[in-house]
């Protein structure tokens, strides 16, 4: 167990900054290791989490410069829920059904066991009087890159691309850094679940969902593939020829992207035939054994598509390969509603607090877009970090706040950063909702999420208690201190 003691830090010039033989050495296995692997997605992965690692350890070292506690930023995961916990007097919000005012709700072994106005806290529990606080369960961001980046300008703590247009292998989870700083902030604001996904290329390989605490991407990762992300190419006209030279020869044109897609599924579907008829006559390939994966096991494409001519190929070739879909982005997802709501397809809107597509279009026509999905019978869902903004992903709620203030209903607002995105991305049975059998995934606010003035005050992930500090408040202590000492006497 890890000592509670506090310990003076060791002297700085002990720990040079420049890497040592060792860890060269290291370095060198790493990349051979990597560069041997049969997995086209391993050499970078492995190269970028090592220069991860050293980057983090010189910072960790610079910072034995600075006094103690500006130096321990790094949170300590929950531990596992040893006994009942029973939240009282509490304002429940199950999502499902209606609010309980002056109610109990009651969590063993990460799983909530009951809920309602006359429920006991059972022999044993840890009886916490919330005195009128209200209880909501985890905000779900439906897409970020949590984990996966880290500071933009540094290129060591950047992992969410991989080379090339066809990376169907990449598995997002198991990148993850669990220590990255963005989590704190992120479920501070009771954001405590959230689709982690790469990008780059055609396919950018498959997106996971996490839960924000733990100690390893293992501990962390909920559903390891909930989807393969695809980033969907615009249909446009072939370019005019040019005829200020007739006697020029005329440029062989590209090849069609959505024809690369159909011919890799097609090699995908054979491969996976061939692998099931004799494994050892078929080469083992990581791509195409992934898209199989994905089509035997009904994985949906999670495709990044604002565009109408974008949105219907990509629902027409998700009808083709008999293949779930979920579009990212839906900016003109209610010109082709009746297309949508006939296969079934959601949408994740990518974010309400962004500019319009088109100089024409209306200011609030981002603001308004869920309104519009609802009014036309779409299923969707909010989500506040566009393609690559994550570090604002904590600004989930204030999200939804803004499409509820543009017109959508606020309980389907609530329901678009909770229920709904734990339907779209298949995790209803774990998340988004208190009831019992769900997971302890919850958090304690002094008022209505959607609200500035609200604090999140208690937060558990299933059934473990959550540090809710952050980079953010250690900040905000800091600087408390320096005007308490600037007005002392």
């Amino acid at each position: 167990m890890p000592s509670n003691e506090t310990q003076a830090p060791p002297d700085r010039h002990q720990f040079p900054l420049i890497p040592s033989s060792t860890a060269l050495a290291d370095l060198r296995t790493i990349r051979f290791a990597a560069s041997s692997s049969k997995d086209a997605s391993m050499p970078r992965l492995l190269f970028c989490r090592f220069c991860f690692c050293l980057t983090a350890a010189a910072i960790a070292v610079a910072s034995f410069s600075l006094p103690l506690t500006a130096a321990a930023s790094d949170q300590i995961p929950g531990a596992r829920q040893k006994r009942p916990v029973a939240l009282t007097n509490a304002v429940i919000h199950p999502i499902t059904g209606p609010v309980i005012d002056r109610g109990t709700l009651v969590f063993t072994d990460g799983r909530i066991s009951e809920l309602g106005p006359n429920v006991q806290p059972p022999n044993g529990a840890e009886v916490i009087d919330l005195q009128g606080k209200h209880v909501y369960p985890g905000l779900i961001e439906a897409h970020s890159q949590l984990g996966l980046t880290e500071i933009s300008s540094t290129r060591a703590t950047v992992d969410h691309t991989e080379s090339g247009l066809f990376n169907p292998s990449v598995a997002a989870h198991v990148a993850v850094n669990p220590d990255s700083e963005l989590i704190p902030v992120t479920r501070a604001n009771g954001v405590l679940a959230a689709l982690t996904a790469p990008s780059g290329g055609l396919i950018s390989g498959q997106a996971a969902v996490l839960q924000l605490d733990g100690w390893t991407w293992e501990q962390m990762t909920l559903k390891p593939r909930a989807a393969l992300v695809i980033d969907w190419p615009r249909i446009s006209p072939s370019p005019r020829r040019s005829f200020a030279r007739s006697d020029a020869p005329e440029s062989a044109p590209a090849e069609n992207p959505v024809k690369q897609l159909r011919d890799l599924f097609t090699q995908a579907r054979a491969y996976g035939k061939a692998r099931a008829a004799n494994p050892d006559a078929q080469r083992f390939d990581a791509r195409l054994q992934a898209i199989h994966t994905v089509l035997e096991n009904h994985i949906p494409l999670l495709v990044h598509a604002d565009r109408l001519d974008q949105i219907n190929s990509a629902v027409a070739f998700a009808v083709e390969q008999q293949t779930p879909i979920i579009i990212f982005g839906g900016y003109d997802a209610p010109e082709c509603a009746a297309l949508l709501k006939q296969y079934n397809v959601p949408v994740i809107v990518s974010a309400i607090h962004r500019e319009p597509l088109r100089n024409h279009d209306d200011y609030d026509a981002s603001f308004t877009l869920p309104e519009r999905l609802r009014q036309a019978g779409v299923r969707f869902c909010i989500s506040g970090s566009a393609r690559s903004e994550t570090w604002n992903a904590r600004n989930l709620p204030w999200h939804a706040a803004t499409a509820a203030a543009y017109g959508l209903p606020r309980d389907e607002a609530l329901k678009s950063i909770t229920l709904y995105p734990a339907q779209i991305l298949g995790v209803a049975e774990r998340l988004g909702s208190l009831e019992p059998a769900r997971d302890a995934t919850l958090f304690v606010s002094t008022g209505d999420p959607l609200e500035t003035d609200p604090q999140v005050t208690n937060a558990w992930i299933q059934g473990r208690r959550v540090d809710l500090s952050s980079r953010h408040s250690q900040l905000y202590q800091k600087y408390q201190e320096k005007y308490r000492q600037l007005t002392q006497p």
